[in-house]
């Protein structure tokens, strides 16, 4: 399909044959051929045919390719062009369409050859389609089953070319209603149906349309008479269209649509039929024959309509020898060499077969020639006759200048092999045999020699070893001096790969006078290497075989199933099959089993105690209640352990009370007038049983009764009991016991807790604050005197004593320090401060506050003018002296710094007390720098 709107304009037809030497192309239209010469439009390019400015009118048709050599010629399947364009409508104004209101319509689109919507009023509004209005891609029609006056308006019908996606408007068609009255109810008319008989290949999706006027709207419903309608089909456009994907020839039959309304109702039928296109069932091959022998070829293929065959020899038809599929050549000659095609085609379509056809012809030939044959004392002796030759020749047999003569021992067979039964040295020789036909004559010698049968040992013929162990066995071979021998091991009738073995094999062989011996050493046995071994020694005389047999002692095989035959809480019954003991008594097996709290399998204790071999069921013991075991047997005999059996399906452990208490059973802190009281949790292993809980006990120190409290969750951890009655730190007797659905289990043992402690209700003593610079003050304290509240931590609270305590700030101590630094402080103010203790119950009473007042500033000005005089390593140093302002700190002295530049040392630093503006330094590095700073 080529779009007439391509910008191309050029059209490409694809022909490709496989040949030797190359094929030529030749291209047909209409069953013409094409001359790409006569026409500059047409060119061929590697058998390819292309059309430049491809013309509707003069390119279109059906195209074939022909492509031949000197062995013959084929041709292509046909090839349909069709060009793909949209065409104008006709320009002429439409005239209207006045129908009364209820009354049914149709809007003739008269399309160009594509269609497909309808624009009401303007572009792009188009017409929606539901049960009253239906657009047919049959007719491209716009049916409206029951005007309304909402239908009043402007009608286009728009046509698109799916290939191009070209699309043309049609002129409006405007709708009115009438004013004389409405439409009354009247009974369903069919408008749009589909074909009396609808043809569809097989495999496409087939639209059926069916859509009717009348008032009340009808309704549109399908059967198939006969038949089930297909269950992939599809309602489409308010059940309008039945639309049937994949069509297969099982969907044919006939369909029924059928309109209704409260007036009446009206039926079509149409018959579907599915066609499909021939199919090969049998196709014809290249064949070989020699001159006069018979040809019998046979195509068939599959299709519906059935398909007719005809045939052709070098793209030309052939007329005899022909019986529907069938093509017979009862003598060939040279002259039917060629391609031959069978072609199979009905109406819908054709396929083709190809086939080359070779007739030899030659005169006899030998190869190789002369050939040795030798053969085994006492056995029969073939003397093969193949000549290569067309047609077949004539064979005769002869033993120096005289034929031979045929018997019982020497036998002609069918396929002109010279049989001699039961040989002996008396049959050594030369024999010729002769081939002849119309084309020539050629003769071959068989010569021949009858040796001695090899003979072969191999030893030992039964041997018996442990896993672990080497084995050698040895294969002698006596045979005829001058022959050659080959020998070749075989485990349980399969080759042995000495280079994929992992190195348990090795061959060595070693050659005498008239024997030859080899060796297969086996190391490191494993189970795996018991079996049957082979030795096979070959001559070009005869082929020997011998067998040994290797039995390997070793861990016994894995048990076989095994079954659970009863549970109880603690205890499982098992039952297995003995597995193999690979040649050794099983002397004893071994229980495990394996749960969700076990690290992998573990050996269990069993009933009785010791499982001996010969049993094959014993009793798990000492399990814990209420878990899901699986279990698996294990046997061992004097040589080790084997394989564990698989493993028997899972099964839980009946239920039991708990027997495991809590441990590490602890407690403390909490809240005042709380007891808190903390335990580790039974792991799931040993709860025993569902609705698992604790049952936490506890008395006041010295008290009989004890308060039992249950906690129903299995993760818990912890009990809290608060009683606003028990003063701080209250000894208690606490125990923590288990319980599940079952019963009550065993408490802990009995440990002293302590109820949670009051807070601190002492203040610290002894509270000092100094000043440590112009933003610092030391804060120090003592511990309170000991009470019924310990503190565990302290905080400072501090504020300006211009100030109210509630704009003040707070610091906590990391721990139980005693003394803490305030810093960013401002210089020069007197600060409040105070101190108390807190711990988790509550804050206890400040200290009396203390006062502490920040220095000044330090002054701004530094030392300049810095003056120094060197003697040796002495210097003397001078300066400018500081002098701080009223609002600044007094210098009390300098300090000296000497930065010692290029060596390893550290910087020194000399502190000069009350003096004014000079220093000096003895014994200064060789080189250094100086710098000096206030002391305030």
């Amino acid at each position: 399909m080529f779009p007439l709107s391509s910008d191309e304009k050029k059209v490409v037809m694809h022909c490709e044959a496989r040949g030797n030497p190359p094929p030529t192309y030749r291209w047909f239209i209409n069953g013409t051929e094409m001359d790409s010469e006569a026409d500059y439009r047409y060119s061929l390019i590697d058998g390819n045919l292309v059309i430049m400015n491809a013309s509707e009118t003069v390119d279109h048709g059906k195209y074939q390719c022909r492509a031949g050599n000197s062995f013959g010629t084929v041709l292509s399947r046909d090839a349909l062009l069709q060009f793909a364009y949209v065409g104008a409508f006709s320009p002429k104004a439409r005239g209207g369409v006045s129908v009364r209101e209820g009354q049914g319509v149709v809007l003739m689109c008269t399309p160009p050859p594509k269609f497909g919507d309808w624009v009401f009023n303007e572009f792009p509004s188009f017409v929606a389609e539901d049960s009253r209005r239906f657009i047919s891609q049959d007719t491209g029609n716009l049916y409206i089953s029951k005007v309304q006056p909402s239908d009043v308006g402007s009608y286009i019908c728009l046509v698109k070319n799916p290939v191009t996606n070209a699309r043309v408007l049609s002129p409006p068609t405007p709708l009115t209603l009438k004013t004389d009255g409405v439409m009354g109810e009247y009974e369903p008319k069919i408008e749009v149906h589909f074909s009396p008989s609808v043809l569809a290949p097989k495999g496409v999706t087939v639209r059926l349309e069916c859509f009717a006027l009348g008032n009340p709207v009808p309704t549109i419903t399908w059967r198939k008479i006969n038949g089930n309608i297909p269950k992939k089909a599809r309602l489409r456009k308010s059940q309008a269209v039945l639309e049937i994907p994949n069509i297969q020839l099982e969907d044919s039959g006939i369909y029924e649509c059928k309109a209704e309304n409260p007036r009446g109702g009206t039926a079509f039928k149409g018959h579907l039929q599915v066609y499909t296109l021939p199919q090969w069932v049998r196709m014809i091959n290249d064949t070989q024959m020699d001159s006069g022998e018979k040809l019998q070829w046979e195509c068939k293929a599959m299709g519906r309509p059935r398909p007719t065959y005809r045939w052709l020899r070098n793209g030309l038809p052939l007329t005899s020898q022909l019986h529907n599929g069938e093509m017979t050549i009862h003598k060939v000659q040279p002259m039917d060499s060629g391609m031959y095609q069978c072609v199979a085609e009905n109406k819908y379509g054709s396929i083709y077969s190809n086939a080359e056809l070779k007739i030899l012809a030659s005169a006899p030939i030998f190869v190789p020639n002369p050939v040795r044959v030798i053969a085994t004392l006492g056995k029969d002796v073939l003397l093969e006759c193949k000549p290569r030759a067309s047609p077949k020749p004539r064979i005769t047999w002869k033993r120096g200048d005289r034929r031979i003569q045929l018997n019982k021992r020497i036998i002609l067979l069918r396929n002109n092999t010279l049989k001699i039964v039961n040989s002996s040295r008396a049959d050594e020789g030369n024999y010729v045999c002769r081939a002849e036909n119309q084309l020539g004559s050629a003769e071959m010698t068989a010569m021949l020699w009858v040796k001695e049968a090899m003979r072969v040992a191999l030893s030992p013929s039964r041997v018996e070893v442990t896993v672990g162990e080497s084995v050698v066995l040895s294969c002698r071979a006596t045979h005829d001096t001058s022959l050659d021998v080959a020998f070749q091991w075989f485990f349980n009738q399969k080759p042995i790969n000495f280079h994929h073995d992992g190195g348990h094999f090795e061959s060595i062989q070693t050659d005498g006078e008239n024997s030859s011996t080899v060796d297969l050493m086996i190391r490191s046995i494993l189970l795996k290497h018991a079996g049957k071994y082979g030795c096979r020694a070959q001559t070009s005389a005869d082929t020997v075989f011998a067998e040994a047999e290797l039995l390997v002692r070793g861990p016994p095989g894995p048990p076989g199933v095994v079954i659970v035959e009863e549970i109880t809480e603690t205890t499982a019954t098992l039952s297995w099959t003995r597995g193999l003991d690979n040649h050794s008594p099983i002397s004893t097996y071994n229980l495990q089993a394996r749960s969700p709290f076990s690290l992998g399998w573990q050996t269990v204790k069993t009933d009785p105690e010791t499982v001996t071999g010969d049993m094959e069921s014993a009793m798990a013991v000492e399990l814990n209640p209420w878990v899901e075991y699986e279990f698996r047997v294990v046997a061992s005999n004097a040589i080790g352990t084997g394989d564990p059996s698989a493993p028997s399906r899972g099964v839980r452990t009946k239920e039991a009370v708990p027997s495991v208490a809590p441990v590490n059973v602890s407690g403390g802190n909490g809240r005042r007038h709380e007891l808190v009281i903390s335990w580790e949790p039974v792991s799931e292993e040993f709860q025993n049983g569902e609705g698992f809980g604790y049952i936490v006990a506890f008395r006041a120190n010295g008290t009989r009764g004890w308060k039992e409290k249950m906690v129903t969750s299995a993760d818990s951890t912890m009990y809290k009991y608060r009683d606003e009655t028990f003063p701080p730190l209250t000894p208690f007797e606490v125990k923590v016991g288990v319980y599940n659905n079952k019963g009550d289990g065993p408490f802990s043992k009995v440990v002293i807790i302590h109820s949670a402690e009051g807070e601190p209700r002492e203040l610290p003593i002894d509270v000092r604050a100094y000043s440590i610079s112009s933003s610092e003050i030391r804060v120090t304290w003592k511990p309170p005197n000991p009470g019924p509240g310990k503190p565990r931590r302290y905080e400072v609270s501090f504020w300006k004593d211009s100030e109210q305590e509630e704009s003040g700030s707070k610091q906590q101590t990391v721990r139980n320090e005693t003394s803490m630094i305030l810093t960013g402080l401002e210089g020069n103010s007197a600060y409040l401060v105070t101190v108390k203790g807190f711990n988790s119950i509550g804050h206890g009473p400040p200290s009396a506050a203390v006062t502490a007042k920040t220095r000044k500033a330090p002054p701004t000005q530094s030392p300049n003018n810095l003056m120094w005089i060197q003697e040796g390593n002495n210097v003397s140093l001078s300066w400018d002296p500081v002098k701080a302002k009223a609002n600044e700190s007094d210098v009390i002295g300098y300090m000296v710094i000497i930065h010692p530049i290029l060596i390893l040392s550290f910087t020194l630093r000399h502190i000069c007390l009350n003096c004014v503006n000079t220093f000096f330094i003895y014994s200064t590095p060789p080189r250094y720098k100086l710098s000096v700073e206030l002391l305030l």
